[in-house]
């Protein structure tokens, strides 16, 4: 019903950038909130940064001053600008948007999850 690919995820030095995409298709009527998390071997999955469909954002602390979710609504897509990047930043990267769909069986809003994407952070 909703199909979210991401790219832009790869190996990447410590202190370079890296840009995440995630496209939303399929009968998605109106999409709400998106947002970014990650996991990394042995920790729990963690918010990084989220955007409402007004654009507010919110972000871990973690990541503050280092990373900028955006996103195009006529597109639906979002986007996770990384720079700075540390080797801590080394995770699965899971895009997630909270969408309403164009099923009359299907009523209100679901959350829906990216098959996830890998960043490496060498040092």
């Amino acid at each position: 019903q909703v199909q979210l690919v991401e790219s832009g995820g790869g190996l990447v030095q410590a202190g370079g950038s890296l840009r995440l995409s995630c496209v939303a298709s399929g009968r998605i009527e109106h999409i709400s909130d998106m947002g970014w998390y990650r996991q990394a071997p042995g920790k729990q999955r963690e918010l990084v940064a989220e955007i409402t469909n007004g654009g507010s954002t919110n972000y871990a602390d973690s990541v503050k001053g280092r990373f900028t979710i955006s996103r195009d609504n006529a597109k639906n897509t979002g986007y996770l600008q990384m720079a700075s990047l540390k080797s801590e930043d080394t995770a699965v990267y899971y895009c997630k948007v909270d969408a309403s769909i164009r099923d009359r069986n299907v009523i209100g809003i679901r959350g829906y999850w990216g098959q996830g994407t890998q960043v490496t952070v060498s040092s």
